[in-house]
């Protein structure tokens, strides 16, 4: 495809990179349940999985939290749950925490770590100072323990939230960080700069954003050379299109935009898809899940093994609420 002069049409990008399995990144459709009138979106364009969440950092993210669970229920091979509703300054946070964790969800995010110009963001209830403010220290080590990544909202991306960032990064390197669309109001040479420096950091990239805001300078291409410098940290994704004319439709074509500009078929796999499938993959399955299993084994008479990660627990025990 890159050796023609014509630039691909959406059709072209889906039925070229369509079998990479691509994953968004980042979604926000657990809001107002939004994802029960998107499947048939992402069954067309070829989403294979979406991490998903709803609205962040604020009391309303408890119920789009139980959205998330209930989407990952009907449908655990594609639905991935985050959650985001916990009062960071409150100790009983590491509570919810750990409690969802061990229920089965995968991931913390959105979480606000630093909002002062975001239109939405900057006023919720529960958003933090800086990415070290609160209890998150100690949520960071929490995670940790059971490999549970955390994807973390931060504007501006830079001056003293990044920072707390880096301070966070630093003091915290066995916690995997996901810098939240990394390259909104950002430079690759920031990005860089960060990358290089922890290796415990990965980039969410708002591909949409760079392909098809104005306000993302519409030169996704000099973002391609630090894609290609840590391909095995760049997800990509479509924060549910905010602020595209188009919304979630023109972000997902903005990812496999991206996708084309990089040119490459081997990390074009690994960001779409493998990247991100590889902290999920890692997560061992929690005590709650297998006490769970055990006392299926128990009713049914089956074995289902051992060892088991959290993805092929969480998919057994969905399966079963489903008889």
């Amino acid at each position: 495809m890159k050796s023609s002069t014509d630039q691909p049409d959406f059709t072209q990008l889906v039925n070229t990179y369509g079998n990479l399995g691509l994953i968004d990144a980042h979604n926000h459709d657990a809001s107002g349940k939004q994802f029960q009138m998107m499947e048939d979106v992402w069954t067309k364009y070829k989403v294979r999985n979406v991490i998903l969440f709803g609205d962040v950092s604020e009391h309303s993210a408890i119920l789009t939290d139980s959205y998330s669970w209930y989407a990952y229920q009907s449908n655990p091979d594609f639905y991935i749950p985050y959650f985001s509703g916990f009062d960071l300054h409150d100790p009983g946070s590491l509570d919810v925490i750990k409690d969802n964790l061990e229920k089965g969800y995968f991931g913390l995010g959105e979480i606000a770590a630093a909002s002062t110009h975001s239109p939405v963001l900057s006023n919720v209830e529960w958003k933090a100072n800086d990415p070290m403010d609160g209890y998150l220290p100690q949520i960071y080590d929490l995670i940790a323990k059971y490999k549970a990544p955390i994807l973390l909202h931060i504007d501006p991306p830079g001056g003293e939230p990044v920072a707390k960032l880096e301070q966070a990064l630093s003091q915290h390197p066995d916690t995997t960080f996901i810098f939240a669309h990394i390259n909104a109001y950002n430079t690759p040479e920031e990005v860089g700069r960060l990358m290089a420096k922890y290796p415990n950091l990965y980039a969410d990239f708002f591909a949409g954003f760079s392909v098809y805001n104005p306000e993302g300078g519409l030169q996704p291409e000099i973002f391609i050379p630090v894609i290609r410098k840590y391909p095995d940290r760049f997800m990509i994704s479509t924060d549910s299109g905010y602020g595209l004319d188009g919304g979630e439709e023109k972000a997902i074509e903005g990812m496999y935009r991206m996708l084309y500009l990089l040119d490459d078929p081997q990390l074009a796999q690994m960001i779409a898809r493998d990247n991100l499938m590889n902290l999920i993959q890692v997560q061992s399955a929690t005590e709650t899940q297998l006490r769970a299993i055990s006392e299926l084994e128990k009713s049914t008479g089956k074995s289902y093994g051992k060892n088991l990660s959290k993805l092929e627990a969480g998919k057994i025990l969905a399966q079963a609420d489903k008889g």
